[in-house]
């Protein structure tokens, strides 16, 4: 099995490699990386349709090269992830805050979104369910 992981900073892969040699060690991941994708989502200060294309080249790219599923390890991203999903369907492929949603929603009805990246804290909340109020605070990291 393969996993291909695509990521948006340059810190990204050593950690999320490790939580896969704890949890999951028996895929081979891939990790791709374009390091542009963060300064330039900040630079355009929103979500673009010349963004999303990247996303799904990137996602080609790694399907060609035979992955069985795509996790994306940067939040800020949600709508070009689930263009992804909804091309390379039924291929799984996942954003990074997933599971940390679900398990939030699970303790409490008002959580606290905490993100170093200002555009985390516009893409995020809408992931959210309804009924639940997200309070999103930008801090320093």
């Amino acid at each position: 099995m393969r996993i291909a992981l695509i990521h948006a900073l340059r810190h990204s892969p050593p950690p999320i490699e490790a939580a896969f040699a704890r949890g999951w060690p028996k895929p081979v991941l891939m990790n791709l990386l374009d390091d542009s994708l963060s300064a330039d989502l900040a630079r355009d200060g929103a979500l673009t349709p010349r963004m999303t294309e990247r996303f799904l080249t990137l996602s080609r790219y790694a399907a060609g090269t035979g992955a069985d599923g795509i996790l994306f390890t940067c939040s800020a991203f949600g709508p070009c992830i689930e263009a992804v999903a909804r091309e390379l369907a039924p291929m799984p492929v996942l954003k990074p805050n997933e599971a940390m949603i679900e398990e939030a929603c699970a303790a409490g009805k008002r959580i606290g979104l905490l993100a170093t990246f200002q555009p985390t804290l516009d893409s995020m909340p809408p992931e959210f369910p309804a009924g639940v109020t997200v309070v999103p605070k930008l801090i320093e990291g």
